[in-house]
């Protein structure tokens, strides 16, 4: 955890979660009912406490600010199929993190800490940095945790083999171990 004295990282995490706060969409959480992003974001930080207790400042940020006001751009605002898709979330890596290095910036965070939360939410270089890897598991556990029987129920079984051998490829052994505690 940063250091309790790092008022911008306290600032930058309550401008977060306020933004997320306004999703419309309910998420359960742990048995809590959340607006949908900001259940997300707080599930993230617990699946990071867990992977990575002593996480650097810029990945805790990242994680927190992951999904922010993503409902304000829906899939179906992209044409149907893996290219549609693919744009759609190119877009949303983007405005995420536009989203977050405003709200970076306004709470007096360098360019240097800026540029190093958007390497990591843009997935950049995932299998050589060890933060990106982190950042990739955190998000496959909270997909694992909060979203994949939903998906599942509506999702054709074959296709839905595909996409669990998917998500477990870019999981890191230690992030599938801690999947596997977890529910078992």
């Amino acid at each position: 955890m940063p250091d309790a004295a790092s008022k911008q990282f306290e600032a930058a995490s309550v401008a977060f979660d306020a933004a997320n706060a306004n999703d419309p969409r309910v998420l359960s959480v742990r048995g809590a009912d959340r607006p949908w992003t900001l259940g997300e974001a707080e599930l993230a930080t617990i699946w990071l406490d867990a992977l990575e207790p002593d996480a650097s400042e810029p990945l805790r940020l990242a994680i927190r600010a992951h999904h922010i006001r993503r409902w304000e751009t829906p899939r179906r605002s992209y044409p149907e199929g893996r290219a549609g898709y693919l744009k759609w979330r190119k877009h949303l890596y983007d405005i995420a993190f536009d989203h977050t290095a405003t709200i970076l910036r306004d709470n007096g965070y360098n360019d240097a800490t800026v540029a190093r939360v958007g390497e990591l939410m843009h997935k950049r270089n995932l299998r050589g940095d060890a933060e990106a890897q982190t950042y990739e598991d955190v998000l496959c556990l909270v997909f694992l945790e909060s979203q994949f029987n939903d998906f599942a129920a509506r999702t054709d079984p074959e296709k839905l083999d595909g996409i669990v051998a998917k998500t477990l490829a870019k999981m890191s052994d230690r992030a599938k171990a801690a999947w596997e505690a977890f529910s078992s």
